[in-house]
């Protein structure tokens, strides 16, 4: 494993210019506990904190005792910073499988096979090469039509799924066998409740529980420090969405949380925002359900736009944008800008925040990924315009990619969010819509694994297919009279495009036939519409970028018309053909893992009390920094 590139996330400056309540309130929201998604990762990361505090971080010291060379120990920080940062890549761990250190230290963990056998596990459907804790349990996914019973059960009782685990059991009774489907759902609370009892007069004798007092340890301490947090809420409204979310933490009730993220969304430009909650479901691998998820920025600025027509939702009027730092960012995947909340519903009717995560967009100007695909001849010029292209990038993709799109919907009584007597025309058919969403369907349930991925692609595709609007980019400073020239984004942004097509490779498993990640999928799809040649050097011919533009757009149309419509049989066979990876391409990744990039780790800071003071610490950018950050936090 090569050693990882560790960027500080500093936030020194913007925490001096907290209020001591600020401060305070930064302070209490930031003590969060990270839950995994492998079986192992809990002990793996006690195993971790436990090494540190053992030799109080002094590294040498462990290696004298441990009677192993201190290579060994450098190999074994490397592995446990990429770990912690970002929490949970699975494959990382058996890159280092044959150090001694691992063999002298693990001997006595019954995990420590997971790390010293010949495996190649990912996250997916489980199976003999993938595995999910979000499916517990033997074949728990193999019969699909009793998971859909399950879920429209759920849905029927309205119990979310975001915060839930499955788990599948299998009893004999005499000569009949009886399935049961465990919903485990977090909370505090803890009780069991029979949602349906076996039916011996059919063939489905199956049983459906919903737990709850899942993760309960971890939620009580997050309750804690949500509690201490709300004595210092600048307002109303910020108490109001911390007793929200706390009730939702204990109860496992998600109305709670949703009436929570309806607060969220009303208080305009707070000075410090929070964010918690079963939120993003990229790790799932059906799509549905959330991995917990904790950032505590503090924000900067503040934007509007507007516009709508017949396949946008009527909220767009006015969106809420900052730019903040980062304190804390808990998720496996540190996002450089997100778009919330995820429910549809509230996103139409009271809106959405759009945050753009400054310190971490400024790893993006330090670092060089893919750099060696770029010509030689190109590769000074495309470094100093690539952190204003990307960033104009990711600022399009959040407000104009996640912000946009009205779902066509039908209620249960019957009413439309449109006029069903003169539907709008499809733009891809030129006749009349004849699909939306019935009534009870969403988006999450319609799109299911595809959800993800579709959705990062039709945001990817927004922000570079506006990428070369004047207004735009003057809004960021780049006319004709600036540094930065408008036609020089647009082109570096041609090129990134290709490069991360490219990179995407890394994230597919030619064993499983499987993407690992929502977004290289997206971003191969990409590539492969727009492809023109098929050489691993990236280059970009100025004179043809109008025609790459149209290609982005007639893409972008698709996936757009698609979700907006519920049309999961034409997305799903656009897009699964688009990101079929085929001989050629197996073979340009195997260009691609040969050159890959080092792994990216981020160092958090820690905040800690001296009597009624908030002291801010932050680390070292190293391997060593990083682990000792995460030591202090006292998780």
């Amino acid at each position: 494993m090569r050693e990882p590139e560790i960027f500080q996330l500093s936030v020194a400056a913007a925490f001096e210019g907290l209020t001591s309540k600020e401060q305070l309130y930064a302070h209490h929201t930031a003590r969060i506990i990270l839950r995994q998604v492998s079986p192992e990762a809990t002990d793996i990361f006690d195993f971790i904190m436990a090494l540190h505090h053992s030799c109080d971080g002094q590294w040498e010291h462990l290696a004298r005792r441990a009677q192993v060379d201190m290579t060994e120990v450098e190999k074994f920080l490397d592995y446990a910073a990429v770990f912690l940062s970002p929490i949970l890549e699975i494959t990382l761990a058996l890159e280092i499988r044959s150090s001694t250190l691992m063999s002298h230290l693990m001997t006595w963990r019954s995990w420590r096979t997971v790390i010293l056998l010949q495996l190649n596990y990912l996250l997916g459907v489980p199976s003999d090469t993938s595995q999910s804790t979000y499916y517990l349990g033997e074949g728990t996914l193999d019969n699909m039509d009793e998971v859909s019973a399950v879920s429209k059960l759920v849905e029927l009782l309205y119990i979310f799924p975001e915060n839930t685990r499955l788990r599948k059991s299998v009893t004999a009774e005499g000569e009949i066998s009886r399935r049961t489907y465990d919903i485990l759902q977090a909370s505090i609370g803890e009780d069991e409740a029979t949602l349906q009892e076996p039916d011996d007069q059919s063939a489905h004798c199956t049983r459906i529980r919903l737990i709850r007092g899942d993760h309960k340890e971890e939620l009580k301490k997050i309750n804690q420090s949500l509690s201490e947090a709300m004595k210092y809420a600048a307002n109303c409204e910020q108490q109001k969405l911390l007793s929200g979310i706390a009730e939702s933490f204990a109860s496992g009730d998600l109305n709670a949380y949703r009436q929570a993220q309806r607060v969220w969304v009303k208080d305009k430009a707070p000075k410090i925002e929070t964010v918690f909650g079963f939120v993003e479901p990229y790790r799932d691998p059906l799509g549905v359900r959330a991995e917990f998820e904790g950032i505590l920025p503090w924000a900067e600025g503040y934007e509007e736009s507007n516009r709508k027509g017949p396949f946008e939702k009527e909220l767009f009027d006015i969106p809420d944008f900052a730019s903040v730092q980062i304190l804390a960012y808990c998720s496996s995947l540190v996002f450089p800008g997100i778009n919330l909340p995820n429910y549809n519903d509230i996103r139409q009717e009271d809106g959405f925040k759009n945050i753009i995560f400054a310190n971490r967009m400024i790893a993006e100007s330090q670092r060089a990924r893919g750099i060696h695909m770029i010509h030689e001849s190109e590769r000074k010029v495309f470094q100093e315009h690539r952190f204003t292209a990307y960033y104009i990038w990711v600022v399009l993709h959040e407000i104009l990619g996640h912000g946009t799109s009205k779902l066509l919907q039908e209620d249960s009584q019957g009413h439309f969010n449109f006029d069903r007597e003169h539907p709008p025309l499809n733009p891809l058919t030129g006749k009349p819509i004849d699909s939306w969403y019935g009534p009870g369907e969403t988006w999450t349930g319609v799109f299911t694994d595809l959800l993800t991925t579709v959705d990062e692609c039709r945001a990817e595709l927004a922000g570079a297919y506006l990428i070369d609007v004047a207004e735009i980019l003057q809004l960021f400073g780049c006319t004709v009279d600036s540094k930065i020239k408008p036609a020089d984004v647009v082109y570096n942004l041609f090129q990134q495009l290709g490069v991360d097509g490219l990179r995407a490779l890394e994230n597919y498993n030619p064993s499983t036939k499987k993407w690992g990640q929502a977004h290289s999928r997206a971003h191969f799809g990409m590539l492969q519409h727009m492809l023109q040649s098929q050489n691993l050097t990236i280059r970009v011919n100025r004179f043809l970028l109008q025609e790459g533009k149209a290609s982005l757009g007639r893409m972008l149309l698709r996936l757009h018309i698609y979700r907006c419509t519920a049309d999961m049989r034409s997305c799903r066979e656009f897009y699964e053909d688009l990101t079929t990876v085929h001989e050629e391409a197996l073979g340009w990744r195997e260009v691609v893992l040969m050159k890959k990039d080092p792994p990216l780790a981020f160092c958090h800071a820690n905040t800690f009390l001296q009597g009624d003071r908030v002291i801010l610490r932050e680390y070292e950018p190293t391997v060593r920094g990083l682990i000792q950050s995460w030591a202090e936090r006292d998780l």
